[in-house]
């Protein structure tokens, strides 16, 4: 958009310039509301995250903190611990890894499933393949549905596009603020390619 207005004023064309500055405008806008909603700096975007390495290392530390257990904690808490169980608490950086096999047994077997696509998806063309799983899982009277992040994609709308394309039915995709309160309800969430809109890290870290 600024390209077309400066192309405009060196070749002393009004129409040019108006409609290079208002495609810049709008385009400005637009960066600056996905970078808000990314929890992103807009300089940082555009020199590639320079600057918030500082605010990363120290979440960094902090997880470690929280993380590593304290010897001298470890050793008050085992004298209470005779007394009364106590309940273990489930590690929020743990994941259990599955194979292929697993993951379509877990699908076949659910009740509720919604998929959250991502900028990933779009670039591994796998549209087609999540269209043809989605169909699969409908075919056993699944309920399927597509949760679809405000700035997932490159741009907004880009995954719609993309399911449009692979013959997903638009009245089973939905947007964040539509299904969000869902999820509760729902058996799997079958994340693809979107780790960048469902990491929680994004709330506080830049670097994440």
């Amino acid at each position: 958009g600024w390209a077309l207005a400066a192309e405009g004023f060196l070749l002393s064309s009004p129409v040019l310039t108006a409609v290079g500055a208002l495609i810049g405008c709008s385009g400005g806008i637009l960066t600056q509301i996905m970078c808000s909603n990314m929890n992103r700096e807009v300089l940082s975007v555009v020199l590639g995250g320079g600057g918030s390495r500082k605010k990363s290392s120290a979440l960094a530390s902090a997880r470690t903190a929280t993380t590593t257990p304290n010897p001298n904690l470890a050793a008050a808490s085992s004298s209470a611990a005779s007394a009364s169980p106590a309940t273990p608490k489930a590690d929020p950086f743990s994941y259990t890894a599955i194979t292929p096999a697993q993951a379509a047994l877990t699908l076949s077997t659910a009740k509720s499933v919604v998929i959250v696509p991502g900028y990933g998806l779009a670039v591994a063309k796998a549209q087609f393949v999540i269209a043809d799983i989605a169909n699969a899982l409908r075919k056993r009277n699944i309920s399927v549905r597509f949760g679809i992040h405000p700035v997932a994609g490159r741009m907004p709308g880009q995954l719609n596009i993309l399911l449009a394309e692979a013959g997903v039915p638009y009245e089973i995709v939905f947007e964040l603020d539509e299904i969000n309160d869902d999820f509760g309800d729902v058996d799997v969430t079958l994340v693809v390619g979107a780790s960048d809109t469902v990491n929680s890290d994004a709330e506080d870290s830049e670097q994440s």
